[in-house]
């Protein structure tokens, strides 16, 4: 039987201390959009300003191609070609990691090794989609995609959305892997936070992903945030990041209040609707989405709609 993280018998920082070319990455990495046209098309001049708004907040980095990116819908060229905008884009700025949300094992590789090839500085990684794997098989994907590349990754627990759960005890297995240097946290249970740190101490970078539990993940202890509607939002959002790291609670829980209902649209089955929708009120985009999704219509957009136009209607007070 393997021995696991704790069981080994040395001290964790001597263990697991991480090569000096792996980076600890920390702060505000946003989900980006993947932007198209009404035809569901690609929009890349489209996707590239979004991505300089987010650059010119102070973010510190950019994930493209994840599950607000539309990565299950886009072909294998397309998700290549966001790739390819981001990075030249961000032109070294900041490190631009893609999301790898594939079928198969095979096809997973494949991607990352193109990936590597376009520049990415990283990836986040999914559990395969469509096949639900159990305990085992999720350990080996994740260990097999690992040993395909020498780019560290992060790997993006999401059980909600995925039925995949990533557990504390699961982490403490994994921890021998040395490219893999983050967790994206979207179980949206805040208590895995400390969980996991009991478990295996600092050996992770861990970031929340759901974006209305990101103050309380914050007291908790967290390194960073994989921001999903803050994309809308990016100068506020970078500020209630800066203001969590500077222990300043008051006005963060002001400004946390007022992004909350728009914080709020990432966790609904048409999150990537609202999100596109937010951006489009803001100035930062379409709501075109691909199918199998549909663009808001009727009653639901109304009611997206009045939520969004209530909270922007503030905008111009948080600065007062």
């Amino acid at each position: 039987m393997r021995k696991t993280y704790q069981d080994s018998g040395f001290i964790l920082r001597q263990k697991m201390q991480m090569s000096l070319s792996s980076p600890r990455w920390s702060g505000v990495f946003p989900a980006v959009l993947t932007q198209m046209h009404a035809d569901q098309s690609l929009n890349l001049e489209a996707c590239a300003k979004h991505f300089e708004a987010q650059l010119l907040a102070g973010v510190s980095g950019l994930i493209v191609c994840g599950s607000l990116g539309e990565n299950q819908c886009l072909q294998p060229e397309e998700k290549r070609a966001v790739l390819r905008c981001a990075v030249e884009t961000a032109n070294g700025r900041v490190p631009v990691l893609t999301g790898v949300a594939e079928m198969s094992t095979r096809t997973a590789v494949q991607y990352m090794h193109d990936s590597e090839k376009l520049g990415a500085a990283g990836f986040m990684i999914m559990p395969p989609m469509v096949y639900k794997s159990d305990p085992a098989e999720t350990e080996h994907w994740f260990r097999t995609l690992a040993a395909a590349t020498a780019l560290p990754w992060m790997l993006y627990n999401n059980p909600v959305g995925y039925s995949t759960d990533v557990t504390p005890e699961m982490f403490a297995e994994l921890a021998d892997i040395e490219n893999l240097t983050s967790i994206k946290e979207s179980s949206a249970n805040p208590r895995r936070i400390t969980e996991i740190r009991n478990r295996v101490g600092d050996r992770y970078q861990l970031f929340t992903g759901v974006d209305d539990l990101m103050l309380e993940c914050s007291i908790l202890g967290i390194d960073g945030w994989v921001a999903g509607s803050g994309i809308a939002f990016p100068k506020e959002n970078q500020r209630l990041w800066d203001l969590t790291r500077q222990g300043r609670w008051d006005e963060a829980r002001a400004l946390y209040r007022w992004a909350q209902p728009l914080m709020k649209l990432d966790t609904h089955l048409h999150f990537v609707q609202y999100i596109k929708l937010l951006c489009q009120e803001t100035g930062l985009g379409q709501e075109w989405v691909r199918e199998p999704r549909l663009p808001l219509e009727g009653r639901e957009r109304d009611e997206v709609l009045t939520i969004i136009r209530a909270a922007l209607a503030k905008r111009d007070q948080l600065a007062a």
